[in-house]
């Protein structure tokens, strides 16, 4: 059974056989910071996302989804915590191979990531006539997502490294909001928690040249990440039975749920 849900920081030393709740480990990038600093992470972040190949979980999801949607409608989408937008960035970019239309929004507490991902899709799109459309059709929206209502129900909700910027109570939470506001289906890309990958992610930065931020929160993300157990205690804490838990490459531990076609 999972512990009894709290807000308390947890009095027994961190390791790596259990999560470290933000509380305990915070990320310099969830602290107050200059839009130019936040930016600057968001775009090494970007490349994080890239290096690591961090999208393909999502888009395999998102293939699955394609072949059961009727195409006579938008496929909507949204991703909550969206950062500097690179993850609907690349679904733009996807739905644009597979012929697909798509309506996509992107959520975030801070205002300064939706300022970023603003900037970020428009020099994008700049670069390209056949991209610009469906880039400069995002929807981008500084707001909490518990306090999110959507003029039309979304069908799929991702998010992105987004959940271990979250307390235990607060994912709870967010895994029911989804179940309530996906019509299809929802789906969960984070990290697995591993003392080795939080060991070479301390060089992987300062090779690259990335961001403070990053060299900083990547050990710190990947203490703050999730096994397979983690998760199973998380979904029974909130009343989701019918979840799939998979591992993907590059340490990447993911969360979906698909309806049952009706």
């Amino acid at each position: 059974m999972l512990p009894e849900l709290t807000t308390a920081v947890p009095l027994t030393p961190m390791n790596f056989n259990r999560r470290a709740e933000p509380a305990e480990l915070p990320e310099l990038m969830d602290e107050p910071c200059t839009y130019e600093e936040l930016r600057d992470c968001l775009r090494d972040l970007a490349e994080v996302n890239r290096v690591t190949r961090g999208y393909a979980p999502t888009l395999a999801f998102l293939s699955r989804i394609a072949e059961r949607h009727d195409h006579s409608q938008p496929l909507r989408i949204l991703d909550v915590g969206s950062g500097g937008g690179d993850m609907l960035r690349a679904i733009a970019q996807w739905a644009a191979t597979q012929n697909l239309e798509v309506e996509l929004t992107g959520i975030d507490l801070n205002p300064h990531s939706t300022r970023a991902a603003q900037e970020f899709t428009g020099r994008e799109s700049r670069g390209s006539k056949d991209r610009s459309a469906a880039l400069a059709s995002i929807n981008w929206v500084a707001a909490d997502v518990f306090a999110y209502s959507p003029e039309a129900q979304p069908d799929i909700i991702l998010s992105a490294l987004f959940t271990h910027h979250l307390s235990s109570p607060e994912i709870v939470r967010f895994l029911r909001w989804m179940e309530q506001n996906a019509r299809i289906g929802w789906f969960i890309n984070d990290l697995y928690r591993s003392r080795s990958a939080a060991f070479w992610f301390r060089f992987l930065p300062v090779l690259f040249g990335w961001h403070r931020f990053v060299q900083h929160d990547g050990p710190v993300s990947l203490r703050r990440a999730f096994t397979p157990s983690d998760w199973e205690q998380l979904l029974a804490a909130a009343d989701i039975s019918d979840a799939t838990i998979e591992s993907h490459p590059m340490n990447r531990l993911c969360i979906s749920r698909i309806r049952p076609l009706p």
